[in-house]
């Protein structure tokens, strides 16, 4: 049964994924693109929509009618939060670097 579970056609989602991703590779390998700039820019991006994205997990993850008994609280709650204003601040840090 375990073997079904793996063939293709019950997963085409994660197979076109995939395949999606290694053509982008294939892509990006022949074209001019430099790939260390790429993944500085890369990085640079996932740095900056981590913000919002590490907000909307802290909201989330204290409300019991998302998470039932799993809401965090205390030195828990307090640490996520104190990492997502860590987060901003780099933001912030790197955008008044830039143009400052």
């Amino acid at each position: 049964m375990a073997d079904r579970a793996r063939q293709p056609s019950k997963a085409a989602g994660f197979y076109a994924t995939l395949t999606a991703a290694a053509v982008l590779g294939v892509a990006i390998t022949l074209s001019p693109i430099d790939p260390i700039k790429a993944l500085y820019w890369t990085a640079v991006i996932n740095g900056v929509v981590a913000v919002p994205v590490m907000t909307v997990m802290m909201l989330m993850t204290a409300q019991p009618r998302i998470m039932g008994k799993f809401t965090i609280s205390g030195w828990l709650r307090a640490l996520g939060w104190a990492s997502t204003l860590a987060m901003a601040a780099c933001v912030v840090g790197m955008v008044v670097g830039w143009f400052g």
